[in-house]
């Protein structure tokens, strides 16, 4: 293994040991997955409104809402006692902390958009099982996705006296393609519409997940050298 992919890997061991530990940012994000299902449920109008027709825009809604709770506390540990400041001085490259950062966030949101699924479809009576593997699928991108920028507006965000509060002002612009697309297809297969119907809107999910994990690795030296 190379020497950028053990210091990664140690980045991302860390953050993950620390995650699991403290289980801050796993609880808020549960929670909030749940008490959003619980609220839609007792909410929603089951007679003149189809539970599978709005599954897709409420388990989207969670990830990024959930998501943006979770990833705005990026670097928060770091930023309280100085950390973040040995971390950038450390021999690590500043891509490799902001991919490591990148799948800590990722572990994260991809668990709550699941978790999200599994109980809005519970909550909702919905049946997923017919296409689960890509809507799965879709998901994950989505995920991908959003925290590449998020984790790039965290670090900005981090940096100013408004903190938590600016990224999602900063973010939510930039996520409306991801999310158009997303909620699209994952409406779709929730439906049961054939995977091949939604092929281009993976496609565009994919394209947007690359370029974002590209340009947040160009772009978070410049982020945090400011």
């Amino acid at each position: 293994m190379s020497t950028y992919l053990r210091q990664l890997a140690a980045i991302v061991r860390k953050d993950l040991v620390l995650e699991f530990r403290s289980k801050d940012r796993l609880v808020a994000m549960g929670a909030f997955a749940v008490l959003a299902a619980v609220l839609f449920n007792f909410s929603l109008d089951n007679a003149s409104v189809r539970p599978r027709d709005v599954l897709a825009g409420l388990v989207w809604m969670t990830l990024v809402f959930g998501g943006l709770l979770g990833v705005g506390r990026t670097f928060h540990l770091e930023a309280e006692d100085d950390a973040f400041r040995g971390l950038m001085t450390s021999p690590a490259p500043k891509d490799a902390v902001y991919l490591a950062k990148v799948v800590v966030n990722f572990v994260l949101v991809y668990g709550l958009s699941v978790l999200a699924l599994g109980v809005f479809s519970l909550f909702l009576a919905v049946d997923v099982g017919a296409n689960l593997p890509g809507t799965l699928l879709v998901l994950a991108l989505g995920a991908l996705g959003f925290v590449a920028l998020s984790t790039l507006f965290a670090a900005v965000s981090t940096g100013t006296t408004m903190g938590e509060t600016l990224l999602p002002v900063l973010v939510f612009p930039l996520l409306l393609p991801m999310v158009v697309f997303g909620a699209g297809a994952t409406g779709r297969l929730i439906a049961g519409r054939p995977f091949a119907e939604v092929a281009g809107n993976v496609r565009v999910l994919g394209a947007f997940a690359v370029a974002a994990v590209a340009a947040g690795a160009v772009l978070f030296r410049f982020v945090v050298e400011e």
